[in-house]
């Protein structure tokens, strides 16, 4: 999944880039004010590739005495940072560009190229959605779980994020045309101005979701109901656990999830037995997703369990 997800972010930092420049290059021809708004979209969609990608790098640091549970979340915190630059450096900025087109129009001059430029950006821009898809449809796995629920549900923002701004930005795409369209062929001045708020208040409505989205995993949210499910199936499932009393989940970013257990032994397994079959169930835990790091088991009769990390995890404390 981490590899998939890079390529998602690069086929759009290279997709964004590209775009653009040329989009950049057509206002200067046009002075399309929804060419201009669409160009700075473009230009800050490239600095939230590099900002999930740094977040990529951040996270696949190991655990160290600072971090024992390593960087995962740092995942999170780059992508709250993308969705910042989205409404600051995207949403206000088109929004005031819109703004001050409307209170002073100006005529749009060879809309050819404006028209042209939309229309490879838009191919550009289908082609990077298509590789989060495809990625988002990878992920659920023939599942039914529509493309609005993976964004909700979905723990990795470096896909969501791909999604939510390659949508926004064959979105916006159609508002620049109709705006350029309005104001060349119709004569509505304003036209062009009010696509460049439209855009704008597009990009702050993907940058609410966005932010409430990681700022929810940030604030710690749990594995899917599956995975706690399944997890839980298997240690009830265990001749050797009589009961589970809790079961607790953590997700330290898209790829690590950390499980504290607290569940009784049945009273004929003994001390040196409940150590054989903490390790044993630690293992069984860890099988159930690959994502899973951290397992804490916590015996009820208070008896010290083992508890083994994941690969390429530091040993945590016995819970």
């Amino acid at each position: 999944m981490t590899e998939g997800s890079t390529r998602v972010v690069l086929a759009a930092l290279a997709g964004n880039l590209t775009i653009a420049v040329s989009k950049f290059a057509a206002f200067f021809f046009t002075r399309s004010s929804a060419m201009l708004t669409e160009a700075i979209h473009s230009l800050v969609d490239t600095g939230d590739q590099v900002l999930l990608l740094i977040g990529q790098k951040r996270a696949s640091l190991p655990p160290n005495a600072r971090h024992p549970l390593g960087y995962g979340m740092e995942t999170y915190f780059w992508s709250f940072t993308v969705a910042l630059m989205i409404f600051m450096a995207g949403g206000i900025v088109s929004l005031y560009e819109g703004v001050e087109k409307l209170r002073h129009p100006e005529p749009i001059s060879r809309p050819w190229i404006s028209f042209l430029v939309l229309g490879v950006s838009m191919a550009a821009e289908a082609g990077s959605f298509s590789a989060a898809y495809r990625e988002y449809r990878r992920v659920v796995r023939g599942r039914d779980i529509r493309l609005f629920g993976y964004l909700k549900a979905s723990k990795d923002p470096n896909i969501f994020a791909v999604l939510l701004e390659d949508g926004a930005a064959m979105i916006g795409l159609v508002f620049a045309a109709v705006g350029i369209g309005a104001s060349v062929y119709l004569k509505l001045a304003w036209a062009d101005g009010a696509a460049s708020c439209m855009i704008g208040l597009l990009l702050v409505a993907v940058a609410v979701f966005l932010a409430n989205e990681t700022r929810s995993l940030i604030a710690g949210e749990a594995a899917a109901p599956d995975i706690v499910a399944r997890v839980r199936r298997c240690v009830e499932a265990d001749p050797r656990v009589e009961r589970v009393d809790e079961l607790l989940s953590l997700h330290l970013g898209p790829r690590h999830i950390l499980f504290a257990i607290s569940l009784c032994f049945r009273d004929d397994v003994s001390g040196e037995a409940v150590q054989e079959a903490a390790s044993e169930l630690t293992r069984k835990v860890q099988s159930v997703d690959e994502r899973i790091g951290f397992v804490f088991l916590r015996p009820s009769a208070g008896i010290a369990a083992d508890v083994s990390p994941g690969p390429g995890t530091a040993s945590p404390a016995a819970g």
